[in-house]
């Protein structure tokens, strides 16, 4: 492999310029992330790495450590005498980023330096409007392009309905529809493809990624399972993982995804429908609810907007504004909400009082 072919798989001239910078030190890709090994890819070859003690050390959160896509200066281009040591991590121009699973408060970027992130949802049992809008309101933060590809078309039997329910929550985004039980039912995404261009798969377990990713590929590169009951599939990839594409270009395949907590997201582009309604609310500062001339509450009476996409845009705005704080801030908010400022504080003390007593 040469500089070249790091062209091939994403290399762009800020990076390059930006490695300059650290003399003794060799440009590399992260195509393999494991808890705490890597692999990277130099200009000759993939090879095996771990971080540096010293990057380690003054890493703050799981968002200071290389993810698959990031751009890295490692000290040797091989291996031979033991693993490669990543020194430092390159700027990144986009990242996918969510809330860590489970209890954590820690982000967690699941890939960076995207050019496009494929929304993947079946059109079986796992299609959902609601998750949908989640994983958009992420895609637009991250900076990479979104694209929404409806899965096992093959599946569902009424796809001009389904296709309308995703465009009026989809606003902007190009939707594909794809099957794997054709030999061009995947040929959509190919446009979106190329030398230098870096995609990745995202989506709930057992959607297709990996189907999909092998049709992309030419071969069975990475392993599926067939169809559950329920017409749920069963997801395999267990790792995130970089993978060079004959024609050019990269592809990122990321596990199944059970729960999408938000860390960050840009709800003016996800539900912009909403943003562009409030504008023409008759107050500024309208919430939506009893206010008279009110665009949104006209829009819900009407149909022109489903009281259900509106709830999950007040949900969503409310995860957002509750990130970061600890048990009791949270508390404090919920009442905030709960009372409004009719005398809030009051009302907040009486409630905390009560709530003293019967513990």
């Amino acid at each position: 492999m040469s500089l070249e072919n790091l062209y091939k798989i994403g290399l762009t001239d800020p990076f390059k310029q930006e490695a300059t910078m650290y003399e003794s030190l060799y440009l590399a890709r992260v195509s393999v992330q494991h808890k705490h090994l890597y692999k990277v890819i130099t200009e000759k070859g993939e090879i095996q790495a771990e971080v540096s003690g010293k990057l380690g050390f003054f890493a703050k959160d799981n968002t200071d450590y290389p993810v698959v896509g990031d751009w890295v200066m490692v000290d040797r281009m091989d291996d031979c005498g033991g693993y490669a040591i990543i020194r430092q991590i390159l700027r990144r121009r986009s990242v996918f980023e969510r809330k860590a699973a489970g209890t954590s408060q820690q982000s967690q970027i699941v890939a960076a330096n995207i050019d496009t992130v494929f929304i993947c949802m079946s059109l079986n049992n796992n299609y959902n409007l609601r998750r949908l809008e989640r994983y958009l309101s992420i895609a637009w933060d991250s900076r990479a392009t979104p694209v929404v590809v409806l899965t096992k078309s093959d599946l569902c039997d009424d796809i001009p309905t389904k296709l309308a329910e995703v465009y009026s929550v989809a606003i902007g985004v190009d939707i594909l529809v794809t099957t794997s039980i054709s030999d061009d039912g995947y040929t959509g995404v190919n446009k979106y493809l190329g030398k230098g261009q870096t995609v990745a798969f995202i989506g709930s377990s057992g959607v297709g990624k990996s189907t999909l990713i092998n049709r992309i590929v030419g071969y069975e590169v990475l392993a599926t399972k067939e169809i559950g009951g329920g017409d749920k599939g069963k997801h395999t990839t267990t790792y995130r993982q970089l993978l060079a594409l004959p024609g050019g270009g990269v592809v990122i395949d990321t596990p199944g995804m059970r729960e999408l907590q938000i860390e960050r997201a840009d709800l003016s582009k996800s539900f912009s429908d909403i943003e562009e309604l409030s504008k023409n609310c008759r107050f500024n500062d309208c919430t939506h609810q009893t206010e008279p001339g009110c665009a949104v509450s006209e829009a819900i009476s009407t149909g022109v907007l489903s009281v259900e996409r509106y709830n999950s845009y007040k949900k969503l705005q409310a995860e957002l504004k509750y990130q970061g704080l600890n048990s009791r801030q949270l508390e404090h908010e919920k009442i905030n909400r709960m009372f409004g400022s009719m005398s809030g504080m009051k009302q907040a003390k009486s409630f905390f009082k009560e709530k003293n007593r019967r513990r």
